[in-house]
């Protein structure tokens, strides 16, 4: 974890032949992929580490990251989102549709309808 005040929401990556810097403000969404994790940023990057989804919900769950992001939501087993992204959610299609609104960029994800419930019951008061 970076130690600079204006940095804080930076990380690293290290594995045996890499590594990875990312702001986690960037960051779309995380995708499992078997022992892998994609990960997508805002401007349509996108990159694979060479680590579980679990090892990236952990590391999301750092107490040195309290306060300084929005708290990531993890929808089953494939995927970890960035609620600052949530732009569209129907439960009929099963569809969630993460986006800034300003990017020419949208990820439209396949998501259960059970997981996409409980997501916008989160939103059903605000």
């Amino acid at each position: 974890m970076e130690s600079n005040n204006s940095e804080k929401t930076i990380v690293y990556f290290n594995t045996r032949d890499e590594m990875v810097k990312i702001n986690l403000h960037n960051v779309v969404y995380f995708q499992a992929d078997r022992n892998y994790t994609d990960i997508y940023f805002i401007n349509g990057a996108h990159i694979t580490l060479t680590t579980g989804l679990v090892n990236i919900e952990k590391m999301l769950d750092d107490p040195k990251l309290n306060g300084l992001l929005p708290a990531f939501i993890r929808l089953g087993r494939s995927f970890i989102v960035n609620p600052i992204y949530i732009f569209h959610i129907n439960v009929l299609k099963q569809e969630l549709v993460l986006s800034d609104t300003i990017q020419t960029h949208m990820y439209r994800l396949q998501v259960s309808r059970d997981a996409l419930k409980k997501l916008k019951e989160l939103y059903k008061h605000n």
